[in-house]
């Protein structure tokens, strides 16, 4: 995989280099937002890792060259590795486009093999969110449940959506029919009421949502299971 690090810190831009290049990527690492929306224009890389803070002015530079590059390339894999979470562009990046989005804070990034499968799993067009930043982008918002009209079934769909995998593998860990999935995913956008938008993302709201209840309540979610419907 061919993956871009955009960092001003030499010292972990340096270090995330040599980590992706051992595990057998080609890297490429620069310093500046300006820089890495040059060099996404000239190597077409699968995944972007970009700060949000980032020179000449250290305010949201990253996380607005990352907007930049998923309106310009709806399918690139794009993780903002950051200290902060910055609230103004954040949920307007997590919300847009089909998905390879990821938001994950540098200083609760302990584990490298989950770290290894994150950005795998954003390149290949899922998503990871740290629950830490869904809770700083939700905190201010007051309301009850919006999980607790689903149904099982529905939940477990959507556990399986934050997974990042597709209707068709829903089915398969589920042992039901892509059409009844599509079904139960159509039902659950209603009654979280997402309406169809041209420039954000159904499946990504849903997430978020989802992601949100989980990190409030600081309850797992259940393991679903291959009942049939």
């Amino acid at each position: 995989m061919r993956i871009l690090i955009a960092e001003d810190s030499a010292l972990l831009r340096e270090g995330l280099q040599r980590l992706l290049a051992d595990e057998g990527h080609d890297v490429i690492a620069v310093g500046t937002a300006v820089e890495l929306l040059h060099e996404t224009d000239r190597v077409t890389p699968d995944l972007v890792i970009a700060d949000v803070r980032m020179p000449p002015t250290h305010s949201t530079e990253g996380i607005d060259a990352a907007l930049t590059l998923k309106a310009r390339y709806p399918d690139l894999g794009v993780l903002v590795l950051s200290q902060y979470v910055e609230h103004r562009n954040a949920i307007e990046l997590l919300a847009s486009g089909i998905g390879a989005v990821g938001y994950l804070l540098k200083d609760r990034v302990a584990n490298v093999e989950a770290f290894l499968t994150d950005i795998q799993r954003i390149a290949a067009g899922g998503t990871a969110f740290d629950p830490e930043v869904v809770r700083q982008l939700f905190a201010q918002q007051r309301r009850t449940d919006p999980l607790a009209t689903l149904s099982s079934r529905e939940t477990d769909v959507l556990q399986l959506l934050a997974q990042g995998l597709t209707n068709t593998g829903i089915a398969a860990q589920l042992s039901l029919s892509t059409s009844a999935v599509e079904k139960h995913v159509n039902s659950l956008f209603a009654k979280l009421r997402l309406d169809k938008s041209p420039t954000h993302s159904q499946r990504v709201r849903a997430i978020l949502i989802y992601l949100e209840e989980c990190t409030l309540t600081g309850i797992p979610p259940r393991p679903p299971d291959k009942r049939t419907t």
